[in-house]
């Protein structure tokens, strides 16, 4: 059914958006950053004009390193904030089903099993500069804003925190899901199943290092930002 309309991906070069491009049929449209520039909106609002898309998947801004939204703010709102307020500005202008990819550390990150419903409270930056993208997003209302907790396989780093819990999913995993929720409207949590870092990690790398969050004085990620999947095994079962 989706082969039939033009869905456009922005940051089709990040993570996600290049395992993406790799899964998908040929209406899936990846612009580059000179003809779709979202800190620019006179060409976004061009670019939709011209292609006149059903979808638009938002992928695009800054993530990693988690400490450079502490470290520069200002790059963190102009993507995350500004960035996603144009594309939501253009996609309001063509009637364009707009697909957010926000995250669960906009959750107060300390019970777990957050609802979607639940209130919010970013204990990072990164968190913040994603919770204002949904605060434009949340203002139109033919959106989907999807809270994902999601990697690369195999786990790439060298540790994993045995002691953080989450609903980490991989890229792959995630790709499947993302056709049958893309149609719907709201929020959405979208992850696996829950568990600490270092469980989910060890499948892929067995020589996974454990180290324990509580004890890392420098990293400032929630320790427990799992959430409530209820919603989503309703749609995908």
């Amino acid at each position: 059914m989706l082969n039939k309309y033009k869905i456009i991906v922005t940051g089709g070069s990040g993570r996600f958006g290049s395992h993406l491009k790799q899964n998908v049929g040929k209406n899936y449209i990846f612009p580059n950053k000179k003809n779709f520039n979202i800190l620019n909106l006179k060409t976004l609002i061009k670019y939709l004009k011209k292609i006149r898309p059903k979808y638009l998947i938002h992928l695009a801004g800054l993530s990693r390193p988690m400490d450079s939204h502490e470290k520069d703010i200002a790059r963190s709102i102009s993507l995350n904030i500004v960035g996603t307020a144009n594309i939501t500005i253009a996609c309001e202008k063509f009637n364009t089903k707009l697909i957010y990819f926000s995250t669960s550390y906009v959750y107060p990150g300390h019970k777990g099993n957050y609802k979607e419903i639940d209130p919010v409270l970013p204990g990072n930056n990164y968190a913040w500069s994603k919770l204002g993208g949904e605060s434009a997003v949340q203002m139109y209302k033919n959106s989907l804003i999807l809270r994902v907790s999601m990697t690369e396989k195999p786990f790439v780093h060298k540790y994993a925190f045995a002691d953080m819990i989450a609903n980490f999913i991989y890229h792959e995993d995630f790709v499947k899901i993302l056709k049958k929720v893309i149609n719907k409207k709201g929020i959405l949590n979208i992850g696996g199943p829950t568990k600490s870092v270092y469980n989910f990690a060890k499948k892929t790398n067995p020589h996974i290092k454990k180290k324990y969050l509580k004890k890392e004085k420098k990293v400032n990620i929630p320790i427990n930002a799992s959430m409530n999947l209820n919603k989503l095994k309703k749609i995908i079962s």
